[in-house]
């Protein structure tokens, strides 16, 4: 082979490996309120609308956030959260633990915190809800934990670490608000 052809392979394989690399970025906390991207699947042709299951979902997902935040209506969050068919994904895994955490059904919070960690281990919501969670538990150990993942996430200027750290600061058996 001559060098021009060496010089256009040698390119060739560094633009396809990194083409294939994983893209490593800096994950900031987004608001809870956003809902996450549906799933991507190829579309039926006969689909009606295209977009239409996202804004089903997104309003589905906001009418279930304002049952948990507005309302503080958490069972009914909850069935709203499931029938969205996306209780697979961190932020709505997240909000169920949530309610399941709010309705004091720790167990079932705690599986759904998981849950959603498994799905996105970056979700800064879950780190900051499920520390909370471990305060409520008497776990300072383990919620400093979650404390320290979130600075690595998001910085120790975040809502969520904020939060966290003043849960932290306060004496054990004190009642939490948040």
């Amino acid at each position: 082979m001559n060098k021009l052809a060496i010089r256009l392979l040698t390119l060739a394989m560094l633009s396809l490996t990194l083409a294939a690399a994983p893209v490593v970025s800096v994950v900031y906390a987004a608001a809870d309120n956003d809902p996450p991207p549906p799933p991507k699947k190829k579309k039926k042709s006969s689909e009606a609308r295209p977009g239409s299951e996202q804004t089903a979902f997104a309003d589905g997902y906001r009418a279930a956030y304002a049952a948990i935040y507005e309302r503080h209506d958490y069972a009914s969050a909850i069935a709203q959260l499931k029938a969205l068919g996306r209780d697979d994904t961190a932020a709505v895994a997240n909000l169920i633990g949530y309610s399941y955490r709010q309705l004091g059904d720790y167990k079932i919070s705690q599986i759904w915190y998981e849950r959603a960690l498994k799905a996105d281990p970056n979700h800064v919501k879950t780190w900051q809800y499920y520390g909370l969670w471990q305060v409520e538990q008497g776990n300072r150990d383990q919620a400093q934990y979650h404390l320290n993942r979130i600075a690595q996430l998001s910085g120790t200027n975040s809502e969520e670490y904020r939060s966290l750290a003043a849960a932290l600061e306060k004496p054990p058996g004190t009642g939490l608000v948040y």
